[in-house]
């Protein structure tokens, strides 16, 4: 196809816009971050008495509408918007109406009994007025920006020319790169978001899709360093967030060649939007490819009204499926991290492992090993609490970085969505990835220490 000079800049255009918003880190108030993250945390402040009431409502309408859509209603069936969101299994509906009730026990400040740990600032209340009251803004904001990275073309010109980098290395097409860059830079949550919008739409098959959002939705530069200063050792940021980078990509590569994720198969939920991986005749390089891929794309854009359907679809989706999946697994699991020692007993079998690597405080770190499954900032709070010596509060807060699937926000994230991928999976995967972590951060720590 020809590319013309109109099409180059419909091209060029958006796509620098969104690499803007969501890729190039600024730094604001004394933290980098991305400039998406800003306009939510703006807008966050400007109505954050509201933000509660609005996460309720929210929950109440998907716990209510999701009900009454097992009764397949013309009004949500006919609507592809409507069934797509609240058109879902029992098993899922269930979770939103727990998830509603909960949001409710808690925005009442109800006490007494279950109610009370319900409602709990340490449960209930830390979902509700700090995970959700900031994700509610984040995903409107970023789903409705999200089209300028995914509609004109970026993710295939990125995708001609990383894919032979990225496929060997990572069994994974070039254009997850962006995925990458978003989730590190930006938040988990908006790279998480990004892939299940290339999967649902045939880009990426069930195995890609998977091993995209456990392997590269990791937690971002900022909220690093933040478990880094929980631990009141930033000191150490630079070599830190080394062995974090590294930690990463030595997941990335064994991983997905290792069960669950190897046993993922390469289906589409769309078939034929697949991006070809070699470069067919005709083309000099990748680069040239790349351009005539993105021209085919954005000639098919059918403009603004197309954006905006888009951002309002990814924007209510997010809003309607994911915010009550994460009150209610995130509530539950933090009431159980907190009134049981489930966590404390899962841990046990890390001990000989920390033993033989040399880990001080055996038992304050193995206590924190499975309770990142839970809430990624839970391990830091306990080992800064437990008089544990810095090597083993410096372990503590890469693993509990490097683990990346927490249920209080990615993992519930990914099980809410249309990835195959179960919450037994993702615990797997968790461990793997505990696993890998434990075993190249003890030794390097031995040597900072």
């Amino acid at each position: 196809m020809m590319t013309t000079t109109k099409n180059k800049l419909l091209f060029l255009i958006p796509s620098f816009v969104g690499v803007f918003l969501f890729m190039l880190p600024v730094k604001f108030d004394g933290a980098w971050t991305v400039t998406v993250k800003i306009i939510a945390d703006i807008i966050a402040g400007w109505i954050s008495g509201f933000l509660p009431l609005l996460c309720l409502m929210i929950l109440t309408v998907s716990g209510v509408l999701s009900t009454i859509a097992l009764a397949k209603p013309r009004f949500i069936m006919n609507n592809s918007i409507l069934r797509d969101v609240f058109y879902t299994t029992p098993i899922w509906v269930v979770i939103r109406v727990l998830g509603a009730i909960f949001c409710w026990i808690t925005y009442l400040g109800l006490q007494g009994g279950v109610l009370g740990a319900i409602s709990s600032g340490d449960q209930g209340g830390f979902i509700l007025n700090d995970l959700l009251c900031t994700l509610v803004i984040i995903f409107v904001i970023a789903g409705l920006l999200l089209p300028l990275l995914l509609d004109f073309g970026l993710l295939e010109f990125i995708g001609a020319i990383l894919t032979r980098f990225m496929r060997p290395l990572f069994k994974i097409p070039g254009r997850a790169a962006v995925d990458c860059i978003t989730s590190w830079i930006g938040d988990g949550t908006l790279g998480v978001m990004l892939t299940c919008n290339q999967y649902e739409g045939g880009y990426y098959s069930a195995r890609e899709a998977s091993v995209i959002a456990t392997t590269f939705s990791a937690v971002s530069i900022t909220f690093s360093l933040v478990v880094l200063d929980q631990v009141g050792m930033t000191e150490y940021f630079g070599v830190y967030y080394l062995i974090i980078c590294l930690v990463a990509v030595v997941c990335a590569l064994i991983c997905p060649r290792i069960p669950p994720l190897s046993r993922k198969k390469d289906t589409y939920l769309v078939e034929g939007n697949k991006m070809p991986e070699t470069i067919p005749e005709g083309y000099a390089n990748a680069r040239e490819y790349g351009l005539s891929l993105a021209a085919q794309r954005v000639a098919k854009h059918q403009g603004i009204g197309e954006f905006l359907r888009n951002g309002v679809k990814n924007s209510i989706s997010m809003w309607f499926c994911v915010l009550p999946t994460v009150m209610c697994i995130g509530t539950v699991a933090l009431i159980l991290a907190n009134y049981t020692s489930i966590f404390q007993t899962l841990g046990i079998p890390f001990r000989p492992i920390l033993d033989v690597l040399g880990v001080p405080d055996v038992n304050d770190a193995a206590s924190t090993m499975i309770i990142g499954f839970v809430d990624m900032f839970t391990p830091s709070i306990l080992i800064a609490g437990s008089g544990a010596c810095e090597m083993t509060k410096f372990i503590v807060a890469v693993i509990s970085v490097t683990q990346v699937l927490y249920l209080s926000e990615v993992g519930s994230l990914i099980v809410s969505s249309k990835l195959p991928l179960n919450i037994v999976e993702l615990f797997f995967i968790f461990l793997e990835r505990t696993i890998i972590s434990i075993l190249i951060v003890c030794p390097i720590a031995q040597l900072i220490f």
